[in-house]
């Protein structure tokens, strides 16, 4: 298990939900509404676990392998895509489900959501594949696995400032043994 694999996964499904949205009949708002609830939570908590398990790792990987400007550069991009997801999503809330200003919100956080996928698949996902070990690649997916089922039923979304978000993982003491104590990663 590799958390670059999982992360992919999740993409895999994002584009699933989206993809079945696009064939329901604009009629059946219940089955809209149903799996834009579902793909909202999700997205959502997606973008959670990568800011608690997976960004914090890649920072710390490539800071080690002198690669700082590199990882930070990813890692800041990725927040502030994230942001841009949750205002797409909270737009959608603002319209009635199947209308067409409905179908243009859920074609824009769509939009949003894969210009993001796109961009970290080639970037922060390859980065992390090359400078990280398998065995911290597997105890990291299995955090990451672990957290998205503890919060299976969603996450609140909340913004955050990209460069606050990159200084307070950087700020982190590291202790001796490299950790930066995220998640269960947290060595005695």
């Amino acid at each position: 298990m590799d958390i670059t694999q999982l992360i992919l996964d999740d993409h895999h499904e994002q584009r699933r939900l989206f993809a079945i949205l696009e064939q329901i009949d604009r009629s059946d708002t219940d089955a809209l509404s149903s799996i834009w609830d579902r793909l909202a939570a999700f997205l959502e908590l997606h973008a959670q676990a990568e800011e608690e398990i997976f960004y914090p790792a890649l920072l710390e990987t490539g800071i080690a392998a002198q690669r700082t400007s590199a990882v930070e550069d990813e890692t800041l991009d990725a927040i502030h895509d994230h942001n841009e997801i949750r205002d797409a999503v909270a737009d959608v809330a603002r319209h009635r489900v199947g209308s067409d200003d409905w179908y243009a919100a859920v074609a824009a956080a769509n939009l949003a959501n894969s210009d993001h996928m796109a961009e970290e698949e080639r970037e922060g996902l390859t980065e992390f594949r090359r400078l990280a070990a398998v065995s911290q690649r597997h105890r990291l997916a299995v955090t990451f696995a672990a957290y998205e089922a503890r919060q299976y039923a969603g996450v609140r979304p909340v913004d955050k400032d990209p460069d606050s978000y990159v200084r307070a993982v950087e700020k982190r003491e590291v202790p001796a043994n490299g950790s930066l104590a995220v998640g269960s990663l947290k060595q005695d």
